[in-house]
């Protein structure tokens, strides 16, 4: 069983006409469920983004696939909107915030956490160096708030090994562009297994990349089990079977 926690469903920007490839990357890779952000949500326009995946979840067949609400923090009234009408349809389990694209640095998004922690879903927030720093602290001053640490800092791996230490709410996906060697097994040897978790970046990103760093880190079988899976069907409440 393999749960992918970070993957985008629908066209990017740039030239990659990847809009149907969701369910056949996993195919190809084995992956049973993944929780998708629209590409429009993320990059463009959260509201029409977030309704264009939610047509494609009521009217697909499948049931390995399932949606972040996107949120851009400019816009919190859309968000908090879209919350309150997409989540109640069961096809939502969390929500996505970019940092980047939204130019919203994670100690600007305290409101916007603020409104997922009352949500009582979690949150998958894009983190890049020592902001995973942040997103930690802002966790830990917003009871109730789970938030998953997209990336896991990147480059920053050793910053979001001190986050995870300092916060047993936040979690730590390892979805990158690069493959520096050890960083996965790092990782695992300095967080508590239980909130290490797995993600690809598809269909920006094939999963090969995220699928070699994780098996180049030689985990037990537990811990393995653990980030394939198990975590997450916990934190997001995945019924299985």
């Amino acid at each position: 069983m393999i749960i992918d926690v970070h993957a985008h469903w629908g066209p990017w920007f740039f030239t990659m006409d990847v809009a149907g490839l969701s369910l056949a990357a996993m195919d190809r890779y084995g992956i049973d469920m993944a929780i998708v952000s629209a590409t429009e949500a993320v990059i463009y326009d959260a509201p029409a983004g977030n309704r264009a995946l939610a047509n494609f979840l009521a009217t697909t067949e499948s049931t390995r696939l399932f949606g972040y609400v996107t949120i851009n923090p400019r816009r919190l009234a859309e968000g908090e909107r879209d919350l309150r009408e997409l989540l109640p349809t069961g096809l939502f389990l969390g929500v996505k915030i970019h940092t980047d694209y939204t130019g919203s640095p994670i100690p600007r998004l305290r409101e916007t956490l603020a409104l997922v922690a009352e949500a009582g879903c979690p949150a998958l927030v894009h983190t890049w160096g020592a902001s995973v720093l942040d997103l930690a602290q802002v966790c830990l001053d917003t009871p109730g708030l789970r938030v998953i640490a997209g990336h896991m800092g990147a480059d920053g791996h050793r910053y979001a090994i001190e986050a995870a230490s300092a916060c047993d709410r936040l979690y730590l996906e390892p979805c990158y562009s690069h493959a520096p060697a050890g960083r996965i097994a790092e990782v695992v040897a300095g967080v508590d297994p239980r909130r290490l978790l797995f993600g690809t970046d598809s269909t920006l990103i094939d999963p090969a990349s995220a699928f070699g760093a994780v098996a180049a880190a030689r985990l037990d079988r537990e811990t393995a089990e653990l980030i394939a899976w198990r975590n997450a069907a916990e934190l997001f409440d995945i019924p299985l079977g």
